[in-house]
């Protein structure tokens, strides 16, 4: 029996390379290996976009051709919303009964996005139980295990805290205590070397016109100790380096001793990073285009998607209400 993995991303705007590189590349090489449950949550973009979830709709359908286009394939994984398996919500009104409030008010993520997010208010209820609701879509199809970031690992041990406290309660070992699939996530900085964000606008996005990657791509900053074009360069802090390193490993090391050498200049180096993104961006693009180009047979994907989810979690919550008698 394989072993099975949750995961999932919000629709609140375009995915970008950050995504391709800390996500959705791993998720593809995993379907193979694993049960994979991959969600679009929209659930968990309410949560910050209730003010406006206008472009809800759209994204979903966006991600979700991004999704396919990048290899995840709907007969190796179950592809679906959120908001499609009522049991997400069903099971987080239970976990939530039981979920201490300092668990909480104590979650780094929580703090760092009160701190750091503007424009929007967080301080409600339904995000500060936000980890809640990710430990029940996680539970509720009763995942081994989770890919993660480093920085992902305390969200992770409050589901398995919380499982913990739900056999302490109701002595029911229903859910396995899921386990840290540890990505090696690069450290791949948006244009302005601030983290990539949809929100900053600081990303290339994977449905980028050439022009458009061309654009973003000139503006990016690169070695802020370099100031003519023959400095001797340091690559190693240059943000437009860090894309070499990950998605053209064959051309960054010839690329280094250049920059090193000084006998190329950071404008051309963008340009030609420019080009490599545009024909790396080439092949999903069409892929793309096609499948959105049949906008009834993506909606089925997530229509099935969601029935097998669904069959899932149903199961789970058979047993859960039995559990807690009701």
């Amino acid at each position: 029996m394989k072993k099975r993995i949750l995961s999932g991303m919000r629709p609140t705007g375009r995915l970008h390379l950050g995504h391709l590189a800390g996500a959705l590349k791993n998720w593809v090489e995993m379907q193979d290996k694993y049960d994979c449950f991959y969600m679009v949550a929209d659930y968990h973009a309410l949560m910050g976009e209730y003010a406006d979830p206008s472009a809800m709709k759209d994204n979903i359908i966006d991600n979700t051709a991004d999704f396919l286009a990048c290899g995840i394939a709907p007969e190796k994984s179950v592809i679906f919303i959120q908001s499609d398996v009522p049991e997400h919500l069903e099971l987080n009104m239970i976990l939530s009964a039981i979920t201490p409030l300092s668990w909480l008010e104590r979650c780094p993520t929580y703090k760092e996005q009160l701190r750091e997010v503007e424009g929007r208010d967080l301080a409600t209820y339904g995000f500060l139980g936000y980890p809640v609701l990710q430990a029940a879509d996680i539970l509720v199809y009763k995942a081994d295990a989770v890919p993660v970031g480093e920085d992902q690992l305390p969200h992770l041990e409050l589901t398995r805290e919380i499982a913990r406290r739900f056999v302490y309660f109701y002595k029911k070992q229903i859910f396995p205590e899921p386990e840290g699939l540890l990505t090696k996530t690069p450290r791949l900085l948006g244009v302005d070397n601030r983290k990539m964000s949809k929100s900053y606008g600081n990303a290339v996005n994977l449905s980028d016109t050439p022009d458009e990657v061309r654009k973003k791509v000139k503006a990016m900053i690169t070695d802020p100790q370099r100031i003519k074009k023959d400095d001797p360069g340091h690559p190693d802090i240059c943000n437009v380096y860090s894309y070499y390193k990950f998605f053209f490993p064959e051309q960054a090391g010839g690329l280094a001793g250049e920059c090193k050498a000084g006998r190329i200049g950071c404008v051309a180096d963008k340009a030609k990073l420019a080009d490599c993104v545009i024909e790396l961006l080439r092949p999903i693009q069409e892929r793309r285009n096609k499948i959105l180009g049949d906008r009834a047979g993506l909606e089925a994907v997530l229509k099935e998607g969601a029935k097998k989810a669904r069959a899932v979690a149903s199961e789970t919550m058979s047993e859960v209400r039995k559990a807690v008698g009701i």
